[in-house]
């Protein structure tokens, strides 16, 4: 899954970035500035400099990870160089359109960056910084690269106009954005927290009519100290409004407080999913 990862985001470079002057961040858009001023290949540009950051990784990361970040560097480095090879690279040309270039470019590198760390891996050089802050301070890396892209795009300027570097960080933000959504996973849910005096009455319609799992948790009044019972359920997006009528004609007095769910995994959300009539949902 690291050489896919690698594979997408090498084939969004070669295929999207370089041809219509796009540039990128990061330690790619490093090898970018190296290729437009010295026409050194990337590929190659990318496997020197990211030494010593790998030195440097060995001894924040561990041993294991470094391995997986030393077979993703050769990966993007393999694949930057495969690409150039295939024809396709120089049939698929956008240059009349940049806007979507950049989507373009922003959504294949990030579903490339996404799977490279979403198994544990990296590409080397500003993921290598990613994956340190990630760890050491708790920032997200999508921010992180957000951050790194900005300062390497703002250098960028020497040999690109402020047009295309504009539309080039519409491209580092729409990555940052996929990258964090494939890293945190696909199964998205809804958690409700529900406080009522009825919650027995609720959760038993909750599990006749939605077929959800619910946990009750024991919880004091702030005002008047008395004891009271939250109701806790994670359902998918589309059961929410089903739950919250059930609820509401339950006990119109209920409290409710609904979140997002980055990713939810368990039986009946990311494996044996029940399959449900949604037309009696709708009553």
């Amino acid at each position: 899954m690291i050489a896919i990862g690698c594979a997408i985001y090498g084939l969004s470079i070669d295929m999207i970035s370089i041809p219509n002057q796009l540039t990128d961040g990061g330690l790619s858009g490093i090898t970018l500035l190296i290729y437009h001023w010295w026409k050194i290949n990337p590929g190659l540009s990318t496997l020197i400099l990211n030494i010593p950051l790998i030195l440097i990784g060995f001894r924040y990361l561990g041993r294991r990870l470094m391995i997986e970040t030393i077979w993703g560097t050769i990966c993007l480095s393999f694949f930057l160089s495969f690409w150039r090879l295939i024809p396709i690279i120089n049939q698929f040309s956008l240059e009349h359109d940049l806007l979507l270039s950049a989507i373009l470019a922003g959504l294949l590198s990030g579903l490339g960056l996404g799977l490279v760390f979403r198994f544990n891996g990296t590409t080397g050089g500003s993921d290598i910084i990613a994956r340190i802050g990630q760890q050491e301070l708790g920032i997200s890396s999508g921010r992180i690269f957000f951050a790194l892209d900005f300062i390497v795009l703002t250098i960028s300027l020497s040999y690109i106009d402020i047009r295309h570097m504009l539309y080039t960080l519409i491209a580092c933000y729409i990555l940052s954005i996929v990258m964090d959504k494939v890293q945190q996973g696909g199964t998205r849910a809804k958690s409700l927290f529900i406080i009522s005096d009825k919650y027995e009455e609720i959760a038993k319609l909750i599990d006749i009519n939605i077929d959800r799992g619910f946990t009750y948790i024991n919880a004091e009044g702030g005002y008047n100290r008395s004891k009271k019972h939250i109701l806790y359920c994670i359902a998918s997006a589309n059961e929410v409004p089903a739950i919250k009528r059930l609820v509401l004609n339950e006990d119109p007095q209920a409290f409710m407080q609904i979140y997002d769910v980055n990713e939810a995994l368990g039986d009946g959300i990311s494996f044996n999913r029940k399959k449900r009539n949604w037309l009696k949902s709708l009553r």
